[in-house]
């Protein structure tokens, strides 16, 4: 496990790192009042210019030297997820896991008012961060991400929750940039196999028409994407020459917490932390009432859920 923060670091992170991220750390970043409207009717919000292209650079920096060491140490499965075709007769990394707990960089950006500010805006001044992830969609075999809701993957006592998406490059319908399904964050769809063991993916027919069409959100790099983590979006394959990463990290208000569904939550739990404001002694209920999952052996990740499901056939969400 690499070494972990105390919660006043994280609050105040050191002077170590890149500067570019700290040049505006007395300003207010918050989302105006027409995002937070479209964020609460569409489920979503796009923000552009969140971060420059400078900043980004120390991001991928830090994200070359993290897998180049990973596979020349021999050791990449603790770090990451590789793609399961080669490259050139080479594999290659889809997800980075919890970039928060592996560098100072990614730390320094997660915690940024830039980003702080705006995730206040939607849930409140008591933040925590629920975990990280960085998928890396490399060019032409960029794995697909099929149709899902995040809560319905770690069910909270309530629905306050963001999922946080900056992409690193910039993202194209061709390179595989996230599509959502607007105005559908106030109700679940199942994410079931016929055994009730948990898909990974929504399981129910969602591509009829009746729920509308998908909205694909292609934007620059250094754009930040704010979503609701009960809104259904997938990732489209990578058909280009160029790579299409994504740093994600999903926020709670401080009152949101874990339902326990087995052992997976609490391994969850050791990768939270606190963020801004004050930590909840009690628990807040409200939003839709998700169905608790029966999740899997530890160590399956979302794109080996989405495999195994479409392996049975009974995978019917496609749009």
């Amino acid at each position: 496990m690499p070494h972990r923060l105390s919660d006043q670091t994280l609050a105040r992170p050191t002077r170590e790192g890149n500067n570019s991220l700290r040049k505006h750390t007395m300003s207010h970043h918050h989302l105006s009042d027409s995002e937070i409207d479209h964020y609460r009717r569409e489920g979503y919000v796009v923000v552009e210019g969140v971060f420059s292209r400078d900043d980004l650079a120390a991001v991928d920096r830090t994200v070359r030297t993290l897998t180049d060491d990973a596979i020349a140490a021999g050791n990449h499965e603790q770090v990451m997820e590789l793609e399961p075709d080669p490259v050139d007769g080479k594999r290659v990394p889809r997800r980075l896991y919890n970039p928060f707990e592996l560098h100072e960089t990614f730390r320094e950006l997660a915690t940024h008012p830039r980003i702080l500010d705006r995730i206040e805006s939607l849930v409140g001044p008591d933040i925590g961060l629920q975990h990280s992830k960085l998928n890396m969609k490399p060019a032409k075999v960029g794995s697909v991400v099929e149709w899902h809701q995040d809560l319905a993957y770690f069910p909270h006592t309530n629905d306050d929750l963001v999922t946080m998406l900056v992409y690193l490059d910039d993202a194209t319908e061709q390179n595989g940039c996230l599509q959502v399904l607007p105005r559908h964050h106030t109700h679940f769809f199942a994410h079931e196999l016929p055994d009730g063991t948990f898909a990974g993916m929504i399981t129910e027919p969602i591509g009829d028409g009746r729920f509308g069409r998908p909205v694909t959100l292609p934007a620059p790099a250094g754009s930040a994407i704010f979503m609701h983590p009960i809104t259904p979006h997938s990732s489209l394959p990578n058909t280009s020459d160029r790579p299409r990463r994504t740093l994600i990290f999903e926020y709670r208000a401080a009152d949101a917490f874990p339902l326990h569904v087995g052992g997976y939550v609490g391994d969850l739990e050791k990768l939270t932390h606190h963020l801004r404001g004050r930590e909840a002694r009690y628990a807040r209920f409200g939003g839709p009432p998700p169905l608790m999952p029966v999740l899997p052996e530890k160590g399956t990740s979302l794109y080996q859920l989405q495999e195994k499901a479409k392996e049975t056939g009974d995978a019917k969400s496609s749009l």
